[in-house]
């Protein structure tokens, strides 16, 4: 028990640690530079600050945050409910993997900053672009990895839900997802990534708010602070996502610690 108790308390110290190693690498990287091309973390953190007393496009920086987070929650949402469903359906439907899968297959391998162009020609540069974007960027890991964890499920355990009369609900529902939820989990985490990848780089093509507007104007006036402060608050953001996802993951999931 006392061997236990020791090793948690040093699989909680050694996060802090790794952060601590890279916070004082930081430190010494910037010195060493001058702090020119990397400003040391107090920097990046007045000049944040400093986003409060004189706002960028009328906003301060966390006004810019709520937008590109409201912008992401919206494509993951409608991104994990379509790849969820179609997951399900591909993998559990040999036809319909042969026909839709195929036809997912030709978007696939596509990279979503490809699309920018496309979305800006067809919907210029609003809201629905940047949301279709993500949609596009998400859509597939959480598809991709239901379908693999639906094919996952064992048939001998399919066969014993309908031999104690379960119908394809209840089987769907007692034996295929509970099976699929780890993978289902992994496409979701890899899909918030890919979510926030996505935002970024439709918000530096013409947004008027948003953490990629904050890259675009600390580029265009060689300010680095201002770069790296939005690129650690989508850091943190994303971070923050994962640790949720896996609270989540172990409240549904406790078979699977």
């Amino acid at each position: 028990m006392e061997q236990y108790t020791k090793k948690k308390i040093i699989y909680q110290i050694l996060p802090l640690l790794s952060v601590s190693a890279l916070i004082l690498a930081w430190i010494i990287f910037s010195y060493s530079t001058g702090g020119i091309i990397f400003p040391a973390p107090i920097s990046v953190f007045q000049r944040v600050l400093k986003t409060f007393e004189t706002p960028i496009a009328n906003m301060t920086i966390i006004g810019h945050t709520l937008i590109s987070l409201k912008r992401v929650l919206i494509g993951l949402l409608v991104s994990c409910v379509s790849g969820i469903s179609i997951g399900i359906l591909v993998g559990s439907n040999k036809y319909l993997k042969a026909t839709i899968g195929s036809f997912l297959e030709i978007f696939r391998p596509i990279p979503p900053i490809a699309w920018i162009p496309i979305m800006i020609m067809w919907f210029g540069i609003g809201e629905l672009p940047k949301v279709l974007l993500i949609v596009l960027g998400s859509f597939f890991p959480v598809m991709l990895n239901t379908a693999s964890g639906i094919l996952l499920v064992n048939k001998i355990n399919l066969d014993v839900g309908q031999i104690f009369g379960g119908n394809k609900l209840s089987i769907l529902k007692e034996i295929i997802l509970p099976t699929a939820l780890p993978s289902i989990f992994s496409g979701i985490r890899t899909s918030v990534s890919c979510g926030w990848t996505v935002v970024l780089a439709a918000e530096m093509m013409g947004a008027q708010q948003g953490l990629g507007l904050l890259v675009m104007k600390g580029w265009g006036i060689n300010d680095m602070a201002l770069v790296l402060g939005a690129v650690i608050i989508i850091a943190i953001i994303g971070a923050l996502f994962s640790y949720l996802l896996k609270k989540a993951e172990r409240l549904l999931m406790p078979w699977n610690r």
